[in-house]
């Protein structure tokens, strides 16, 4: 298998995008990814984290900062409610589980996330 990039290397054919297209594919495609996430309440934030170390917190945290850095305020429960498309303590209410031992577990095991 061949080696990963650096991280932000941009592919070869990447140096062909403008960067305002280059940001309108990035933003459609993590618009996608939080859709895609609303349609899977199923996958729990503890799998996320165990399996790709974030979760939809994790994208709320970082949504609300980069709101930060052009000077729009947001406060964390309204970042969540992007993400998760509902308040944050209805989607728990709706959809959390119980993690389970084995899933602590690994994620106590786990460096830092997000």
């Amino acid at each position: 298998m061949p080696d990963a990039p650096e991280p932000n290397t941009p592919a070869p054919n990447a140096a062909k995008i403008d960067p305002a297209t280059r940001t309108e594919l990035e933003a459609a495609a993590f618009r996608r990814l939080v859709e895609h996430l609303r349609e899977r309440p199923d996958v729990q934030n503890i799998d996320l984290m165990n399996l790709a170390g974030f979760c939809r917190n994790c994208l709320s945290k970082w949504y609300r900062a980069a709101a930060e850095e052009k000077g729009v305020p947001l406060s964390d429960p309204d970042a969540r409610e992007i993400i998760y498309g509902m308040p944050y303590k209805a989607w728990q209410a709706q959809h959390q589980t119980a993690a389970s031992p084995a899933q602590q577990a690994q994620f106590a095991a786990k460096p830092e996330h997000g």
